[in-house]
């Protein structure tokens, strides 16, 4: 069959939109940013029709660039930022309250009276997390108890939730639902049954009137509705695969055996591997969520989440103005053959796994007064590498998980310095592709199998092509001690704002 499939990447600050073909390649691509809102400190908001409008806008421009007719897009894969929390009213679609972002650390005391509940094996056990203000649950709680009147709005059933796939979806098709990989990162869904958990929602006070119908990964949630401005040409095109960013990834990424890894360095670090069709719970802190299911086999994946990656590059830009483009910290940090004994935690909305610590903050040690510019960028970079490294060794300690190589993508896996240190403080080789377009790809592929333009999961290896490969060249004792000191700083960082809350 031919043809072509249209994916939404909805990431933390822009919205883009790819055409494929079936070969993988990219015919049109568009993409717009939209604001980021910041009311207090540690805590992160969208607006949902600016996520809203810049999506829908950046579909309609990659469609017009493309020069197809609605007759060649076979359909439409959603990949979304995940744990972003929005409550809207089901009768006029407005949302009640802003986004509140994946990187949000508000509903920390939420976080902290369950845990003293002893809810955390609970957690554990049913949705495959941990009790962190990270997912959606408490981020639904906390609209609900803190915007007047929502509550006994959603208790008259008069209110839907979604993470920004089920947004999108409502907003495209009029239908109110999700997929598994998405649901799974919500702590409210039992990875093992595929369904929502009653005990959950009543201890976090979540009415499940609210709640979508949770679907498989590549399957028709509906079909693009009639009347939406500027994408009239596509009415009736099928929306028929989603997946969170993350799990899109993993997938575009041709990691569909176990043992296979790959980290996506965006906003955050997300480091995933396929663990297979077994749903492991970690003990040590890592994540079990679902990858995905299709054609009724269900995929699951244990992740290691890093708050803040290519966030600190924007930081060195936008609030310290120390560069002006996110290429210019590679040049500087390439000017210096080391970070000159300075570590940067960039833990500015907390730390995720391991260590799952909502009240660490960013911290710089090691400086002295030779410590430049320079100097700073390469400890930004390396600290992304740093938190990389500790993902895959509790991968390895805690679960017995053996990785060979490790496959990378997002906007900083364009640096080479960063990927050669990365290989170097893991030891490990790291396999960057020709494209690293690979949380689209993903969620292009599942719509494609959804719609028949491609028939097995396994033609996804077919799609992905090695750009470049990075052998570790530190010696290892050398890295050991980098990752040593690397500790000594994280620990500086732990617990700064606890006793401020």
């Amino acid at each position: 069959m031919n043809g072509y499939v249209i994916a939404l990447d909805q990431g933390t600050t822009s919205s883009r939109a790819i055409i494929f073909d079936r070969e993988g390649n990219i015919v049109s691509q568009a993409q717009y940013p939209f604001e980021q809102h910041y009311p207090q400190p540690g805590w992160v908001e969208h607006d949902p029709m600016d996520i809203l409008d810049t999506q829908f806008h950046a579909l309609g421009a990659a469609f017009e660039k493309s020069g197809l007719s609605a007759a060649d897009i076979l359909g439409i894969g959603i990949t979304n930022q995940r744990e972003t929390t929005i409550v809207w009213d089901r009768e006029t679609g407005q949302p009640v309250y802003n986004a509140i972002v994946w990187q949000c650390r508000r509903t920390a005391p939420i976080i902290e009276k369950l845990t003293a509940d002893g809810l955390t094996e609970d957690i554990r056990k049913v949705t495959g997390l941990v009790p962190d203000p990270y997912f959606s649950g408490t981020k639904i709680q906390w609209i609900l108890d803190n915007v007047p009147g929502v509550r006994a709005q959603a208790e008259q059933g008069k209110l839907l939730f979604g993470t920004v796939d089920s947004w999108l979806i409502w907003n495209l098709t009029g239908r109110h639902v999700t997929d598994f990989s998405n649901a799974s990162r919500t702590m409210l869904f039992n990875i093992d049954a595929l369904d929502w958990d009653a005990d959950l929602c009543r201890a976090l006070d979540v009415p499940m009137s609210m709640l979508p119908h949770a679907m498989p990964n590549a399957i028709e949630f509906g079909r693009v509705k009639k009347g939406i401005r500027g994408l009239e040409l596509l009415e009736g095109v099928p929306v028929c695969g989603a997946a969170g960013d993350q799990q899109a990834a993993l997938l575009g990424q041709g990691c569909i055996r176990a043992g296979q890894a790959k980290n996506t360095y965006g906003t955050g670090c997300f480091t995933l591997m396929n663990v297979g069709a077994s749903a492991p719970r970690s003990a040590g802190g890592l994540l079990t969520s679902v990858g995905w299911q299709v054609a009724g086999r269900t995929c699951y994946a244990v992740e290691g989440s890093v708050f803040n990656a290519g966030s600190s590059i924007q930081w060195l830009r936008d609030e310290l103005n120390l560069i002006s483009t996110a290429h210019e910290c590679d040049i500087l940090a390439e000017s210096v053959p080391d970070a000159g004994g300075a570590y940067m935690v960039s833990a500015f909305t907390g730390l995720g796994a391991p260590r799952w610590d909502p009240y660490a903050r960013g911290v710089l040690v090691g400086i002295t007064r030779g410590t430049s510019r320079a100097h700073l960028c390469r400890a930004v970079l390396e600290g992304i590498a740093y938190q990389v490294a500790d993902l895959l060794s509790l991968m390895e300690t805690d679960g017995g998980y053996t990785m060979e190589v490790l496959r990378v993508d997002g906007g900083a896996s364009v640096s080479d310095l960063l990927m050669q240190f990365q290989a170097d403080v893991l030891q490990k080789p790291i396999d960057r592709p020709a494209s690293v377009e690979t949380t689209a790809l993903g969620a292009a592929f599942l719509a494609g199998l959804s719609a028949g333009l491609w028939t097995d999961i396994g033609q996804v290896q077919q799609l992905r092509h090695t750009q470049r490969r990075f052998e570790p060249a530190m010696d290892p004792e050398q890295a050991q001690k980098l990752m040593d000191g690397w500790h000594r700083a994280v620990e500086r960082a732990r617990g700064w704002t606890a006793d401020r809350v």
